[in-house]
């Protein structure tokens, strides 16, 4: 339960927004007309974004309003509630930020240019709120680019085409608005009011529901920012993903093995005694340098492993066209880490394929859980994997990721996988599966130590010519 003034008996429920979209859509100027605070991160405040004109890393913004009647009555009771917007890039090369602060929202909105439409990075924007995300609004921008007397006519076809495109998704029926975030372009003088927000805000307060939050378990919260305050200390700011935490808890950052108790706690710079689950927070530690730690996690202190492989369920995204073959390798992206691995397909025994004695053939039919006692079949690549991911059920099917890197993350967690190596301007979805992390290998000599636990076979035939035929029983 968030505390956003200090003053226990405000209740504040915080409900996390994600702003996607094309490289140019308008993002930041629609996260800026509507918010009414700012973090350190917001509104490209990084030199670097300023200078080449775009966003490159998430910032941060919230504004808050009465309480909406369908979250009130609740087992929780709150008072107000406030959107955390998460203004993330648009460019194609920043998608593994893009992937990691979609993880950490409960709504998407995807904005789209009205006079553009639908783009490239506009629909992997889309594929991954399928992944993630269970609500979408998308927002047609820049709509005072439109001949006023064409107005309207284009907005209701774009609309429609937007409409067209969803229909195999997850949101085909979600709401779309038309707004103008900053009429006239980023560069135009603030004397034109935005177009279209106050709208924008009630059909936000329509969308929102009450997300799970739980303030039990162990510590998890996503850093996205670390920077020092002279005199104070440093602040790690981010969303925490699960459980709570509050002023003296001992935190560990578990990619450095290092503990450090809580100073002090932040919402968008109000103090609070403590946070949980789904509120965005500032957390300030001493005694530690914050070029160590650009982004990733901390934790209940012994909490997660670090690991060097793991086993995860497997689902290939139906807009990938390439294959997924064995021992090839990709990107995986778990919470804010992205890392390259080499992939190893297995799954259970083909139908009319020879089984081991000791493991009866499965119907593919079956959801089978992961158990080391079972036996699995190798695959030179993922099978099939021509179903959209909105149409029926798929073998069941797992991946044996070898990092090239050792990575930090809880059990279940999301990973996809993707092929950002490829050309950005190639038209084609570089996002390649989406699975869970189900057994994870702490032992950097896991190959001698864990993997004979996982028993994977292969058929082997061989082909030869008959020299002499033998006579048996008598017989020729």
């Amino acid at each position: 339960m968030s505390d956003s003034s200090g003053d226990s008996r405000v209740k504040t429920l915080n409900f996390n927004v994600g702003v996607l979209g094309h490289v140019d859509s308008g993002k930041t100027s629609l996260a800026r007309a509507l918010s009414s605070t700012a973090s350190t991160a917001a509104f490209d405040k990084n030199p670097q974004s300023r200078e080449r004109g775009i966003t490159l890393d998430l910032g941060f913004s919230s504004f808050t309003v009465d309480l909406p009647e369908q979250l009130r009555g609740g087992q929780q009771q709150y008072d107000s509630l406030q959107f955390t917007l998460v203004d993330c890039p648009g460019h194609a090369s920043l998608i593994r930020t893009i992937i990691g602060g979609a993880q950490i929202i409960d709504l998407m909105m995807l904005v789209v240019d009205v006079v553009k439409g639908v783009q490239t990075q506009t629909a992997e924007c889309l594929l991954i709120g399928e992944l993630t995300c269970p609500r979408m609004v998308v927002v047609l921008n820049k709509i005072d680019l439109l001949p006023p007397n064409k107005r309207q006519t284009a907005i209701e076809k774009m609309t429609k085409r937007l409409h067209k495109t969803l229909e195999s998704t997850r949101f085909k029926e979600c709401p779309v608005i038309a707004v103008a975030a900053k009429p006239g372009g980023p560069d135009a003088p603030d004397t034109e009011e935005s177009q279209g927000m106050s709208e924008l805000i009630e059909l936000l307060k329509k969308q929102t529901y009450l997300p799970q939050r739980d303030p039990g378990g162990d510590l998890l919260m996503a850093v996205d920012h670390c920077f020092s305050i002279r005199g104070q200390g440093t602040v790690m700011t981010g969303t925490i993903l699960q459980g709570s935490l509050a002023i003296n808890d001992t935190v560990e950052i578990p990619s450095l093995k290092v503990t450090k108790k809580i100073k002090s706690v932040q919402m968008f710079r109000k103090p609070v005694t403590g946070a949980m689950q789904g509120d965005r927070v500032g957390v300030c530690v001493t005694q530690f340098d914050p070029k160590l730690l650009e982004r990733g996690v901390i934790c209940t202190p012994g909490s997660l492993r670090t690991l060097h492989a793991a086993v995860i369920s497997v689902r290939k995204i139906g807009y990938f066209k390439g294959s997924l073959a064995t021992r090839a390798k990709f990107h995986i992206t778990v919470g804010h880490e992205t890392v390259m691995a080499r992939v190893t397909f297995f799954g259970l025994p083909p139908v009319n394929a020879s089984t081991p004695p000791s493991e009866p053939s499965l119907p593919h039919s079956l959801e089978m859980p992961f158990a080391f006692d079972r036996e699995y079949f190798y695959q030179d690549e993922y099978v099939t994997g021509q179903v959209e991911m909105s149409s029926g059920p798929e073998p069941e099917q797992w991946a044996l990721l070898e990092f090239e890197r050792p990575v930090t993350c809880p059990s279940l967690c999301l990973v996809i996988g993707s092929k950002l190596d490829t050309d950005i301007h190639a038209n084609a979805c570089r996002l390649a599966f989406q699975g869970r992390l189900l057994e994870g290998f702490e032992d950097k000599s896991y190959a001698e130590t864990a993997l004979p636990r996982l028993r994977i076979y292969k058929t082997k035939h061989k082909e030869g010519q008959v020299e002499r035929r033998l006579a048996l029983f008598g017989h020729t």
